[in-house]
């Protein structure tokens, strides 16, 4: 293997200098060729042996990617499908459904029946008259079933389930939060992976552009218009691009990996995304931001339906000092032979709890304190919105005029590039000159992305705090 790679490389060189030989001057032009290589490995120039430069390692292959693409609002749809947060929060709701179920069976007519055979022997000493002495077996069959209905409570029971009820729906609210949080992590998941890619191209790129000064650096040189100082500067820059283009390369294998835990996905990341960093204008007032906040948060509908189950739940601790009338009756029969012999009863119940130490007394003050920390924690919790909400707002119009100040230092430095190049390759220039704008284009690139990211995710966190979209997916 390694010498067939050997081979072909020899080949690729050797067609690289035939070409070379073919151009009016000794200075490559075609961007990325590099001169012929040697025996000794290194590279050389046909008009100057003693000009040597090393060999830039092989740019390993870049990531590849199915065909198949997903959009973003199609990866939401993969994680609320699978992630298993929100499968765990739909188990804690269904919970909570039972327990109202739970609660309204004690409405309803409790009917409950027994049977009981036994055999039994008697015993000499507790014989019967005439049969003194004389020891007897038999069998004793008894059934009973029992019917219990609540006639009146003072609505304890009515409280109960609406105390159950509420506590439904703050799970309710609860599973909405956890959904919310689940599109957060993959809309910031998603934006990674392009924002990587992106990056990953510019240092691409800038290993081209680099490649090229070190053909230029090394033209001169041969010539004799520059210094071995532009080579191993050009060589230096090089490296550290090449440097650069791994850790990018590794960034995004590492975003897609993200991206897949965001979707909540135990199997590879078998698809590819679609790019939409597309920049739409969003515009919001700090205002209504904060009203739609208020008004649709989950978390505050969590605590407040947290609130009402326990205010719910203190109506019915109260309702413990009064008294409840329940009906009951009940049928069955008992004997050793056919016929037995039927038993049956019915009446009313009357229960009222007369001193039971206080423990009526302290629940309903634990409720209470209960209650008064449900109210505190809604107004932390407000407060913590109002602030989320606020700094989302500003980091939106930083994030914007970031994007505006971005674009025009990437002109810019475009220009400043190809200004520095023409100064060099006419000689009126340096390879600091050359190496400065070159870092300068790499700086504005990566920061228009980095601008971009930053607005995008900006606009995903700001949708998350005011429950609400504010820009299409």
């Amino acid at each position: 293997m390694r010498v067939a790679i050997l081979a072909l490389l020899t080949g690729l060189c050797a067609m690289a200098a035939v070409a070379q030989e073919t151009q009016p001057t000794a200075q490559p032009t075609t961007r990325g060729r590099w001169p012929r290589k040697t025996h000794a490995g290194r590279h050389r120039a046909p008009s100057s042996p003693s000009a040597t430069v090393p060999a830039p390692p092989p740019a390993p292959a870049g990531p590849t990617y199915p065909q198949a693409k997903k959009t973003l609002a199609e990866c939401i749809t993969i994680a609320v499908e699978q992630h298993p947060s929100l499968k765990a929060a739909t188990a804690s709701v269904e919970a909570g459904k039972q327990r109202v179920h739970q609660a309204v069976s004690n409405y309803l007519p409790q009917l409950s029946a027994y049977y009981n055979p036994i055999r039994e022997k008697t015993n000499p000493v507790t014989a019967q008259a005439g049969l003194a002495g004389v020891s007897r077996t038999f069998n004793l069959h008894t059934a009973q079933g029992t019917l219990t209905q609540v006639l009146f409570d003072f609505g304890q029971n009515l409280n109960s389930i609406r105390s159950a009820q509420a506590a439904e729906q703050s799970l309710q609210a609860d599973r909405t939060t956890q959904r919310e949080v689940v599109v957060l992590n993959v809309k910031q998941a998603y934006f990674n992976v392009l924002a990587t890619r992106r990056l990953l191209t510019v240092a691409d790129e800038t290993v081209r552009q680099n490649e090229k000064h070190l053909e230029q650096a090394q033209g001169r040189f041969n010539v004799g218009l520059a210094p071995k100082f532009d080579v191993t500067q050009a060589q230096v820059q090089l490296a550290n691009a090449q440097l650069n283009q791994v850790t990018a390369r590794n960034n995004v294998a590492v975003a897609r990996e993200t991206l897949r835990n965001a979707l909540g996905l135990t199997g590879p990341l078998d698809f590819d995304i679609v790019d939409n960093f597309d920049v739409h204008q969003v515009s919001v007032t700090e205002d209504e931001a904060l009203a739609s906040a208020y008004d649709k948060r989950p978390e505050i509908q969590s605590i407040r339906a947290q609130e009402l189950a326990t205010n719910e739940q203190i109506a019915s601790l109260q309702k413990n000092y009064l008294p409840s009338v329940k009906a009951q009756g009940d049928y069955g029969w008992q004997g050793n032979d056919y016929p037995r012999q039927d038993l049956w009863d019915f009446g009313a119940t009357v229960n009222v709890s007369l001193f039971n130490g206080g423990l009526t007394t302290a629940q309903i003050g634990e409720q209470e304190a209960n209650l008064s920390n449900l109210k505190y924690n809604e107004d932390v919790l407000r407060q913590n919105i109002a602030l989320e909400v606020r700094q989302d707002v500003l980091n939106l119009e930083q994030a914007a005029e970031s994007i505006r100040v971005s674009e025009t230092a990437l002109r810019e430095a475009r220009e400043n590039l190809d200004l520095g190049e023409g100064r060099y390759i006419t000689g009126v220039g340096n390879i600091i000159e050359l190496t400065d704008a070159q870092a300068s284009l790499t700086t504005a690139e990566a920061s228009h992305v980095q601008a971009l990211y930053n607005y995008k995710t900006t606009v995903a966190a700001l949708e998350k705090a005011t429950a609400q979209q504010l820009e299409s997916e």
